[in-house]
């Protein structure tokens, strides 16, 4: 890929033990998907940050 994604940093981004691979859960259109793939940056208007210790910090 040309450019950097956030992917790897994203709590849509899992592991399929079944195809043993990483996949995005997020419901993507075509249209979605295929600005997604030719945009350099790979921008994802549905990126969520993995943060499991945000509810932990506001419990604080």
């Amino acid at each position: 890929m040309g450019g950097k994604t956030n992917c790897d940093y994203c709590i849509n981004y899992v592991y399929d033990e079944e195809y043993e691979c990483y996949q995005c859960l997020a419901n993507l259109d075509e249209d979605e998907l295929g600005r997604f793939l030719s945009d350099t940056h790979h921008n994802c208007a549905y990126f969520q940050i993995n943060d499991e210790y945000k509810i932990v910090r506001k419990q604080m």
